[in-house]
C-alpha cells in the first residue's frame, strides 16, 4: 500500500497525538512497512482494514513508545491488547453515609432537632430546681460562693460578665452614681426616671454612650423591659419632698414596687429594693440591727414614707415566698456627696448650702440628735455588693460614725466658712433622737463596710454645691 502523509492532520489540539504520529512516521521510514499498519492503536479513528489474507505482525515498540502506553494520559488501548479487569464497585465509607443522610433525610434531622429542643424547654425549670441550693432562685454555672474561702463569696479581681441593668430613680442623687459604677463596669443601663426629684443633668454625660438610655416614665404605671438586673430606687427620700405630696410618696412605695416586682417575675430578673432606716422610726435599739423591728408612728407627716417603705418590704418579701422571686433588700442610712438636691431638706445638704449663700445653719431641736452619714460612693459599693451576693437581707448600709447635729455643724463650719452661724428652732414633729446602723451582716455576708470619713467625703460634696450656687 502506497504511504500515507498525514502532515496536514496535525494540530495544536492535540499535541500527544502529534507526538505519536511523528513515532511512528519515523517507524514506518525505517522499517520500510506502511504507515496505515500501525494505525491499529488508533481504535477512535476510522481506518481501512487490512486486506483478509494478509495479518501484519505487531510493531516493535520502540522506548518512546513504551513511554506513551505507560502514560496515563495515552490514548484508548488497541483492539489486541488484554482487556483489563473490571474493579469492583467501592464501599460507601462513614461519610458516604452521612451524605446520604443529610441529603435525602432532612425531614427527619429537623423533627429530630425540634423534639431535643422541646424537651429542653419543658425539663429546664425541673433541671434548674434540682441542681440550685436555693429552690427559688437558679444557681449560675459556677458558683464562686460554695468554691471560695472567702466569705464574700467572690474573688478578688473579678468582674462579673456584662448585663443589661434598669435603674428606677436612675436620675436622682444616689441613683445616677449607681449609673456611673454600672457603665464603668461595662453593664448596660436603661434609667428610668419621672423626674420629680432626678435630674437630667446628673445623667447628661451618658446620653452619648450606646450602652445607655433614658426613659422618662413614672414606676405607679406598669412597664415591659427585657433586664437581668433590677435596681428599684424610685421613691422621693426627702422630707421637703415626701411632706408635699404624701399620697404620691405611698403611691410610689406601694405600686411602683409592685409593678417592678411584676416585671423581675416575668422575665426572671433579679431585684433589689432601697428600703430606709426610716423603717426603724425613733428607735428604741441602739444601734440598730437588722433584726429590730422598729418604733414608727404609722400616722404622722413622715409616715407615707416610713410605712411605705416597710409596705415594700413585705411585698418584696411576699414575691420572694410566694412566687420565686430573686429579691435583696438594702436599708440605706444617711447619705451625701455630690448630686444632692440644693434644697434637698436633709441634715448635711441644709448646712453645706446655708453655709455658702452665708445664711445661718438651721438647727432644730437642742442639736442633741444624732446620725450617722456615709458618702454616696461607699453606698453604691454595698448596693452592687448585695446584688452579686447569694443573701437576701435585709442589710444595714451605712456608715457607723455617728455625728450630733451641733458637731455636724462644727465640721461644716470648718470646711466652708468658720464665720458662718447657728441658727436654733423648734423640732420637728416625729424626728429621730438616734440613728446610727449596725453592720456586722453586711461586714460578714457582704465584705463590705464604709471607706470614706466625714472629713474626706464632705470637702468633695461642697466643691459641687458651690459650683452649682454660683450658677444660680
Amino acid at each position: 500500500q502506497p504511504s500515507i502523509k498525514f502532515q496536514g492532520c496535525k494540530t495544536k489540539l492535540f499535541p500527544l497525538f502529534n507526538r505519536k504520529m511523528e513515532i511512528l512516521e519515523d517507524q514506518s521510514a525505517t522499517n520500510g512497512e506502511p504507515l496505515l499498519a500501525h494505525l491499529s492503536s488508533f481504535s477512535w479513528l476510522p481506518h481501512t482494514s487490512n486486506p483478509p489474507h494478509q495479518t501484519p505482525p505487531p510493531p516493535r515498540r520502540s522506548p518512546d513508545m513504551k513511554q506513551l502506553h505507560k502514560s496515563p494520559t495515552h490514548a484508548p488501548s488497541p483492539a489486541h491488547a488484554p482487556a483489563s479487569k473490571i474493579s469492583k464497585p467501592a464501599r460507601p465509607g462513614p461519610r458516604t453515609w452521612v451524605g446520604y443522610l443529610l441529603r435525602e433525610q432532612r425531614l427527619l434531622f429537623v423533627l429530630l432537632g425540634a423534639l431535643i429542643a422541646t424537651s429542653f424547654f419543658l425539663l429546664r425549670p425541673y433541671l434548674f430546681s434540682l441542681s440550685a441550693s436555693n429552690p427559688t432562685e437558679r444557681s449560675p454555672i459556677f458558683n464562686f460562693a460554695a468554691h471560695s474561702s472567702d466569705p464574700r463569696g467572690v474573688p478578688a479581681g473579678f468582674r462579673p460578665p456584662p448585663r443589661r441593668v434598669v435603674v428606677t430613680g436612675g436620675a436622682g442623687f444616689v441613683g445616677s452614681h449607681l449609673v456611673d459604677r454600672l457603665l464603668e463596669q461595662g453593664d448596660s443601663v436603661i434609667v428610668v426616671d419621672n423626674f420629680f426629684t432626678g435630674r437630667k443633668e446628673n445623667v447628661a454625660h451618658h446620653l452619648r454612650n450606646p450602652r445607655f438610655e433614658l426613659l422618662r416614665h413614672d414606676v405607679v404605671e406598669p412597664i415591659l423591659l427585657e433586664v437581668d438586673r433590677i435596681y428599684h430606687l424610685a421613691c422621693p427620700a426627702s422630707p421637703v419632698h415626701y411632706k408635699y405630696n404624701p399620697i404620691k410618696t405611698i403611691k410610689t412605695n406601694v405600686m411602683g414596687t409592685l409593678n417592678m416586682l411584676g416585671l423581675a417575675k416575668r422575665i426572671g430578673a433579679r431585684f433589689l429594693l432601697t428600703s430606709t432606716s426610716e423603717v426603724y422610726g425613733d428607735p428604741l435599739e441602739h444601734p440598730q440591727k437588722e433584726t429590730y423591728w422598729g418604733h414608727v408612728n404609722p400616722i404622722g407627716v413622715r409616715s407615707c414614707y416610713d410605712e411605705g417603705k416597710r409596705t415594700a418590704e413585705t411585698l418584696t418579701m411576699d414575691y420572694h415566698r410566694g412566687g420565686g422571686v430573686a429579691v435583696r433588700i438594702a436599708r440605706i442610712f444617711n447619705t451625701y456627696g455630690p448630686r444632692m438636691c440644693l434644697d434637698d431638706g436633709r441634715v448635711v445638704s441644709n448646712f453645706v448650702a446655708q453655709a455658702l449663700r452665708k445664711h445661718p445653719m438651721t438647727v432644730y431641736g437642742d442639736g442633741k440628735q444624732t446620725r450617722s452619714f456615709q458618702y454616696v460612693s461607699d453606698l453604691v459599693a454595698g448596693l452592687m455588693a448585695l446584688m452579686e451576693s447569694e443573701h437576701i437581707g435585709p442589710f444595714n448600709l451605712g456608715n457607723p460614725g455617728e455625728f450630733t447635729m451641733l458637731e455636724l455643724a462644727e465640721v461644716v463650719k470648718e470646711t466652708i466658712d468658720p464665720m458662718s452661724t447657728i441658727e436654733f428652732k423648734p423640732n420637728t414633729a416625729d424626728d429621730p433622737h438616734m440613728r446610727k446602723p449596725d453592720i456586722t451582716k453586711a461586714k460578714q455576708l457582704l465584705g463590705w463596710e464604709p471607706k470614706v470619713s466625714l472629713k474626706e467625703g464632705l470637702p468633695l460634696m461642697v466643691t459641687d454645691f458651690r459650683k452649682r450656687i454660683l450658677d444660680e
